[in-house]
């Protein structure tokens, strides 16, 4: 309210009562025209019908219908896409996180059902700042209590230029007592058609719940004008609580300073200035030389100086039908932006493949991969001398396998301790996998990494040791190559030399056979070396083989190896990575711009 009284008969009707209620019938409260709706009654002798008809109430239903409001194309696409952010989002953020999102969702669904041919505006300020007399004054008759009693204003007042606004008046909660008519011009028109006023409490006011329903609404109105004077207009409360959160609406808001009557001189021009800078310092852009952003301007209600000015600048505003898809675009740009340390980091996230890599060699570390491919190279070395190698030694080394009870295939199982130290490279190698996945991501969604490669690893130390319990079990003999029957036959022929050269002269000694000492001992000596020999070029021809297949297997354990750390911890990790790309890339869409997912 102003700071200076009005004549009695100037303030006509203002504020009512408590509240008796939305429900209450308009012609109870009619049943006596001796009585105002003040906030305190009082007889009223001195009102005129034209200012009574001017201030009739608006409760009773109207017969026009006003057309809801339609978004355009890229505000409906933020909102689909803050949708689905909210969705993808609520099992790895808080709900107070994602509150101020879904409210956002919640207002603009509601607000899309309203009328969009109204454009709902606040008249806000501080105690003492006139917005009530800027009120009556837009109004052109006296609708809202002026005065120096503090506070003036005790409940929100609405003004409707236009019939169809009922619904949006109702959205604020104001009731049917206190929704007014605009004295209009003799054809009934107005520059300011389509607009709904409302005069809220004092944003200051010692009553608490005056505050609150000044926030109430303030977060339902689809514009607002600031009300400020030549005294509170640096109010740190003004700017703190109110004008510097709402930088973001700067193109839905109006400051005036009002009473520049009471400033002689230059001083209106300096403290317009100073409001100008003040506002500035808050973040809010000033739409001067073109450019969007508030509209600041300096009247006075009392006195009507600059009144016509910001009534055309509230009929262009109005005229425009932009203001409330504009509020809700503000109200997406500040949810987003609060939003922006949960969902962008401008660092570099996901898991590269050299991480991939170095997990899935660790896991092959961990289940002896090369220590069973230099097994399985052995093995088979061993299977070819075996078959390729003398008899004599051949039968040497079976009674030494079997005196040293060993499987002659691949290592036994490794001991315990070794066991152990497996499963701590492991538990290490996810550790690590989880933290790179990790590293560059906001703390939720880090944390959901972490967790999801925390459940793909209970159960993976055992899962790797069933691997390598199959690796080192009971396996196949390796495949001959072609060349084996070749040395076998070599082999053989070379014994045939031995033993028919010892029977030759085991028969010449007997007397047998006649006497031919050189024939026999050559045989026998042919035998004795080229059986050696045979056996060293089979080892030699061998070694290329027997590294190939140990290499296969190596190959096999760590590709198995890696498959089950793949599908119990990289996959769920990559899962979760996705769901934060896409949730980046609709909290790209959400801010209006591409933000691509690194």
């Amino acid at each position: 309210g102003d700071t200076r009284p009005t004549p009695a008969a100037a303030r006509g009707p203002a504020s009512p009562d408590p509240d008796p209620g939305p429900d209450t019938d308009p012609r109870a409260e009619h049943a006596s025209d001796d009585w105002d709706d003040g906030l305190i009654a009082r007889r009223v002798s001195e009102t005129s019908a034209a200012e009574q008809a001017a201030v009739m109430e608006t409760r009773m239903p109207s017969t026009q219908t006003a057309a809801p409001l339609a978004y355009d194309g890229l505000l409906r696409s933020r909102l689909d896409a803050l949708r689905e952010l909210v969705g993808l989002s609520r099992t790895r953020l808080d709900s107070r996180t994602l509150a101020e999102a879904g409210c956002v969702l919640d207002e603009a669904a509601a607000r899309r059902k309203l009328s969009g041919q109204h454009t709902v505006v606040a008249i806000a300020g501080a105690t003492g700042s006139g917005k009530s007399t800027l009120f009556n004054a837009l109004a052109g008759v006296a609708i809202s209590e002026t005065g120096v009693r503090r506070p003036t204003t005790a409940a929100p007042i609405a003004c409707s230029w236009s019939d169809g606004a009922a619904t949006l008046i109702d959205r604020l909660g104001i009731p049917g007592r206190l929704r007014r008519r605009p004295l209009l011009g003799p054809d009934g028109e107005s520059l300011l058609r389509g607009l709904v006023l409302v005069d809220l409490p004092d944003h200051d006011s010692a009553a608490v719940q005056h505050r609150e329903q000044v926030d109430r609404i303030l977060a339902l109105v689809d514009a607002v004008i600031w009300v400020v004077d030549p005294e509170k207009y640096a109010d740190a409360v003004l700017h703190e609580r109110y004008l510097r959160p709402m930088a973001g609406h700067s193109e839905v808001m109006f400051i005036v300073l009002n009473q520049v009557d009471r400033l002689p001189g230059e001083a209106a021009h300096q403290v317009l200035d100073d409001l100008r800078r003040l506002l500035d310092e808050d973040g809010i852009a000033l739409g001067e030389y073109g450019e969007t952003g508030a509209t600041v301007l300096a009247l006075s209600a009392l006195t009507g100086e600059g009144v016509g000015e910001l009534r055309e600048a509230l009929g262009r505003f109005v005229a425009e039908r932009g203001a409330a898809a504009r509020r809700i675009s503000a109200d997406v740009d500040a949810a987003a932006w609060r939003l922006q340390p949960v969902y962008a980091t401008g660092r570099r996230t996901g898991l590269s493949e050299e991480a991939r890599d170095e997990f899935a060699d660790r896991l092959a570390d961990a289940v002896g991969a090369t220590a069973a491919g230099e097994a399985a190279e052995r093995a088979w070395l061993r299977n070819a001398n075996r078959a390729c190698g003398t008899p004599w030694l051949r039968l040497w080394r079976w009674v030494q396998d079997h005196r040293e009870f060993t499987t002659g295939r691949l290592p036994l199982r490794a001991p315990v301790e070794e066991e152990a130290t497996a499963r701590q490279r492991v538990e290490q190698a996810v550790r690590t996998v989880s933290e790179r996945a990790a590293s560059g991501l906001p703390a939720p969604w880090a944390q959901a990494v972490r967790e999801a490669a925390a459940r793909g690893a209970q159960g993976l130390p055992e899962a790797l040791d069933e691997l390598a319990a199959r690796a080192a079990g009971p396996q196949v003999r390796p495949p001959r190559p072609g060349w084996w029957p070749v040395a076998v036959l070599a082999q053989a022929s070379m014994t045939v030399l031995q033993v028919v050269g010892g029977l030759w002269l085991v028969g010449q000694i007997i007397g047998i056979a006649s006497p031919n000492i050189g024939v026999p001992v050559l045989l026998m000596a042919l035998g004795i070396v080229g059986g050696p020999v045979v056996e060293w070029g089979s080892r030699l021809v061998a070694r290329g083989p027997a590294r190939r297949y140990g290499l296969e297997a190596e190959r096999r354990l760590r590709e198995a190896a890696a498959a089950c750390g793949r599908a119990r911890v990289l996959d769920p990790v990559t899962a979760e990575l996705l769901r934060y790309r896409e949730v980046r890339e609709q909290y790209g869409r959400v801010l209006g711009a591409t933000v691509a997912g690194r």
